[in-house]
């Protein structure tokens, strides 16, 4: 009986270990883009800076890295920030700050960050933009929302859909 009942413990230990050891199924990394350019600013500039980058998400972890390059602002960049929640032409508040404040950024901007729920939410939903400032546009001189890596929106299924 004692052997029976250590065996079915060391067969439990072992099923408890291999469950935790094993990845989400449903865990995934996703790859969104960023295209910045004056125009896409709120409201626009007359900026000829350009930038583009690749942000990626992992949804088991919550890490968003990013990796953004721009050239041809104005002057120094003095900041630049993941807002939202918006959509494009719309300003919304700094969801993840990036580089020193009060000093230059650095084009490639690299880093990355845990996003809460909320962050987590508006970047999955297209809600969430990039932007860089310098001296001469404080609010912005380029902007580029946030989108899936294929260009393609989700597609909301249509309330009369079923009715056709």
């Amino acid at each position: 009986m004692k052997i029976r009942m250590q065996a079915g413990m060391a067969a439990l230990a072992l099923a408890l270990a291999a469950f935790a050891a094993a990845p989400s199924a449903e865990a995934k990394t996703w790859t969104y883009s960023v295209v910045l350019n004056g125009k896409s600013e709120t409201p626009a500039t007359m900026s000829k800076g350009k930038g583009h980058g690749t942000v990626k998400y992992d949804d088991a972890t919550k890490e968003m890295s990013w990796n953004i390059t721009y050239a041809g602002l104005t002057g120094d960049a003095t900041a630049a920030h993941f807002h939202g929640p918006a959509k494009p032409g719309v300003a919304a508040g700094v969801l993840v700050p990036i580089g020193p404040k009060g000093g230059t950024v650095i084009s490639p901007v690299i880093g990355s960050a845990t996003l809460s729920d909320d962050q987590a939410t508006a970047l999955t939903g297209g809600m969430m933009y990039f932007n860089v400032h310098t001296a001469a546009n404080p609010a912005g001189e380029i902007r580029g929302q946030v989108v899936k890596a294929d260009g393609m929106k989700m597609k909301m299924p249509k309330k009369d859909a079923a009715k056709k």
